[in-house]
């Protein structure tokens, strides 16, 4: 089964968001590497916390096909 195109826009949303808000807090002029694998932590971490508050579920923050 493959993503719709609303669950792939949703899931480059939150992927680009974080990595706006990482360029956001770098207090450096260097310039930071796409790397998905620390997006996908600080994603989990995100997802984990609003599921623990209860405001949303994973499958609702960043939907995914699971296997």
């Amino acid at each position: 089964m493959e993503l719709t195109k609303k669950q792939i826009e949703r899931q480059d949303f939150v992927d680009n968001a974080i990595f706006d808000l990482l360029e956001t807090l770098n207090p450096t002029k260097k310039q930071l590497d796409w790397d998905i694998e620390m997006i996908s932590a600080i994603r989990d971490m995100i997802s984990d916390y609003f599921d623990d508050i209860e405001i949303c579920k994973e499958q609702e923050f960043y939907p995914y096909i699971e296997d």
